[in-house]
């Protein structure tokens, strides 16, 4: 059964629909509840892909968690990988993970990335840029380390977002070890705020406290895979991973401490039993909305383009454990409805983005990893 806050209700509709059988080739047509669409395959062969993200130009930058950066040109994927990146450690669910593209890029070709790497105490998610020339990444500087670095290879973030003013938002787990989302002298479990070119802002909530990071704009995450920006808007949401139930949808606010541990909507993993001091505590935000059981999202878009006019301004969530699509309708900072679409049909999810076509783009993270496009049917 999936609880969610008493103040809202929500409405989930399961919609089946198909995979495209090759790339550009049209599917049977899905009918949702306000729109009519089919999935087309841009490509496919990739490698577990993780993050998404367009050029100026027209071409898509993708990237395979193995450790390769890739572009898609002229609807087809080019198999030169990008050169220039620094050593990736690809371990358990690390690897190369999300690629922005900064918002001035025709004028200095900036790529962002994150990713896993090793070094003193073991891995952690670093986040680093280059300047994209022809297909090589020139002048690669590592702008941020998750510090300390630990063993395992969970949750590690790492969604990238560029926000208002231009400032980088940077999303991180807490490397499966829970107790560290609440130290604010350890980057794990949190939300990074940094200027792109790594400088923290003198007005990060945390930057004049001793004993803390002053990279940290948000903690208390337990492991955040989405992160994006309300159109029009100056606000930003993000999703993390809840562990048996307790996926949370949130408003970012510099600051605030979103619970986990402490607090949470899920449960022990096997036993089922509580974690923490239950669902709600003073001075701990309470999430938007939470899924019960979990729905593993991953990766998440408002929508803004106008081929599907009836979507504008909804929220899309990729999840990975029920292969599906999630659209949110959002009013005034609430979910007023939910749909579930294309639940088992794609496989997993991994990233949705709102394409400057105006199609939605999503990822499934697979052996055979695909890039797929929502086209809108009319009639």
């Amino acid at each position: 059964m999936r609880r969610v806050p008493r103040h809202w209700r929500v409405y989930a509709v399961l919609v089946g629909c198909l995979l495209a059988t090759g790339a550009h080739a049209a599917g049977a047509v899905v009918t949702s509840e306000k729109a009519r669409f089919r999935v087309v395959t841009v490509v496919d062969g990739l490698e577990h892909p993780w993050g998404l993200a367009f050029l100026p130009d027209g071409r898509m930058l993708v990237t395979e968690r193995p450790g390769r950066l890739r572009i898609v040109e002229n609807g087809r994927l080019n198999p030169q990988a990008v050169g220039g990146l620094p050593p990736i450690a690809a371990q358990g669910q690390g690897g190369l993970l999300d690629v922005a593209v900064h918002p001035d890029f025709q004028r200095n070709r900036w790529i962002y990335f994150s990713y896993s790497a090793r070094g003193q105490g073991g891995l952690g998610t670093e986040v680093a840029r280059g300047r994209l020339t022809g297909y090589r990444l020139e002048e690669v500087q590592v702008l941020f380390r998750a510090l300390p670095k630990s063993h395992g290879g969970r949750h590690f973030g790492s969604r990238l977002l560029f926000g208002p003013g231009g400032y980088l938002y940077i999303t991180l787990g807490d490397r499966g070890t829970r107790k560290r989302a609440q130290d604010l002298a350890d980057h794990a479990g949190s939300i990074i705020r940094l200027y792109d070119d790594g400088r923290v802002p003198a007005d990060n909530p945390f930057v004049n406290r001793t004993g803390t990071r002053p990279e940290i704009f948000t903690y208390g995450n337990r492991n955040v895979q989405g992160i994006a920006l309300v159109p029009g808007t100056g606000r930003i949401w993000a999703h993390e991973h809840g562990p048996q139930g307790g996926d949370e949808v949130n408003i970012v606010r510099g600051g605030t401490n979103y619970g986990w541990p402490v607090i949470t909507y899920g449960r022990n993993y096997v036993t089922g039993t509580r974690i923490g001091e239950g669902t709600s505590k003073a001075e701990m935000a309470q999430p938007v909305l939470y899924w019960t059981p979990s729905i593993a999202p991953s990766g998440m878009t408002f929508y803004a383009g106008d081929r599907f006019p009836n979507w504008k301004g909804n929220l899309f969530v990729g999840a990975l454990k029920f292969r599906l699509l999630v659209r949110l309708e959002v009013r005034d900072d609430r979910i007023v409805r939910e749909e579930r679409l294309l639940e088992g049909e794609l496989g997993r999810i991994r990233d949705v983005r709102s394409g400057p076509d105006g199609y939605l783009y999503l990822l499934t993270d697979e052996s055979n990893g695909i890039i797929a496009r929502i086209e809108p049917v009319d009639g």
